[in-house]
């Protein structure tokens, strides 16, 4: 059984920032893709940032150059650095994986959500 435990959601001020994390545990063969996804209430969810097995990134033209996306191979941890914080990115954010389970098959998974609120 595959798990993603996201944490690091906090109430913050403009211009703040914060680290989200999520960890994939159980039993799997390896971890392909793995991205940040933001739900804002009454909005769609939205992908925010995007990083591939070797490491290439890509952004949401909302969050380039204040978003920073990176992952540990070595404890299956991917995280998002936000730094200058807007209110706009008020959401919950919720961590996206796919996940080699078999040697062929990949499942995706996602996490539980963690709220982040930009306010004064």
């Amino acid at each position: 059984q595959v798990q993603l435990v996201e944490s690091g959601g906090a109430l913050v001020q403009p211009g703040g920032s914060l680290r989200l994390s999520c960890a994939a545990s159980g039993r799997f063969y390896g971890i392909n893709d793995m991205n940040w996804y933001r739900q804002a209430p009454g909005k769609q969810r939205e992908l925010v940032a995007k990083i591939t097995s070797a490491s290439r990134t890509n952004y949401a033209d909302s969050v380039k150059g204040r978003f920073t996306i990176s992952r540990d191979n070595a404890k299956n941890t991917v995280y998002l650095q936000m730094n200058s914080l807007k209110p706009e990115d008020t959401a919950v954010y919720y961590c996206n994986t796919f996940i080699r389970i078999t040697v062929l098959a990949t499942k995706e998974y996602w996490g539980q959500g963690t709220q982040v609120t930009v306010s004064s």
